[in-house]
């Protein structure tokens, strides 16, 4: 760990992977959801709420000890990054212009998935396959806890599926790359003994392949082996820029991502 007077200590490739930056510069996209869910994924009738898969399993994980809050996960990020700052000792100053140059930094990266999709598209011979309106739609539908009387996701408003999209960048990484390479790598290493960068990659690619599953790249005629492909190449993707660039960065480019084929394409 660098040193407070280490210059590098202040320069963007550092701060921007430390956790009070990335608490500021995630803020925004936690309340937006939490905000979007009320307004945009609620049944004023019934009260149902329509909401990300992932977010659905680690709101049951809390229950099921019994602390219940539909805002927990919400509140899990924020508590998680506050601790591990209070842990590392960093100054508690933020430097604003790192907070930009992290979404600029994060649209670069978007633009290499979005690409990625496209090439699955092609050499896979899937007309929907992710990257293609249709399918990215059908993936963004499958990571939706099911909820009885839910609208199909088809019918959901510009905003909704804006705020699925934030969703999906936070609670899916918070639950396969912050949470599900931590456990990997803890099992790799203390466990079955391997090197600490060898079970860094390890972790990589098992949260990858859960990523991939947990899609339900399955349709009526079977695997679908181009949306299989992409949601595991995605994940890896995902946990390199994770590892390098940290949790932040990768938070925003899979919401980026999402945003792009699901109200921009």
């Amino acid at each position: 760990m660098r040193g407070r007077d280490d210059p590098r200590a202040d320069s963007y490739l550092f701060l921007s992977t430390r956790p009070l930056h990335i608490l500021v510069f995630l803020a925004p996209l936690i309340a937006l959801y939490e905000v979007g869910s009320l307004l945009y994924l609620t049944d004023p009738a019934s009260g149902l709420v329509e909401t990300i898969r992932a977010y659905r399993l680690m709101a049951g994980f809390f229950d099921a000890f019994g602390v219940g809050g539909f805002f927990l996960p919400g509140v899990l990020i924020v508590v998680v990054l506050t601790i591990w700052h209070l842990l590392v000792r960093d100054r508690w100053r933020i430097d604003v212009p790192v907070i930009p140059l992290m979404l600029l930094e994060s649209a670069a990266w978007t633009i290499p998935l979005l690409i990625l999709g496209q090439i699955v598209v092609r050499t896979m011979g899937h007309p929907g396959a992710p990257g293609a309106p249709g399918v990215a739609q059908d993936a963004a539908a499958a990571v939706l806890a099911a909820t009885q009387g839910a609208p199909p996701f088809a019918a959901l408003s510009t905003p909704a599926r804006l705020t699925i999209a934030v969703g999906a960048g936070l609670y899916e990484e918070l639950l396969f790359r912050l949470v599900g390479i931590a456990l990997v790598h803890l099992l790799a290493v203390d466990v079955l003994g391997l090197k600490s960068s060898v079970g860094g990659w390890v972790a990589v690619v098992v949260s990858a392949l859960a990523f991939a599953l947990y899609h339900d790249p399955v349709g009526p005629g079977g695997v679908e082996w181009g949306a299989l492909l992409f949601f595991f190449l995605a994940g890896l993707f995902f946990g390199g820029i994770y590892l390098w660039r940290g949790f932040g960065i990768v938070v925003v480019v899979h919401a980026l991502y999402d945003i792009a084929v699901l109200t921009l394409l």
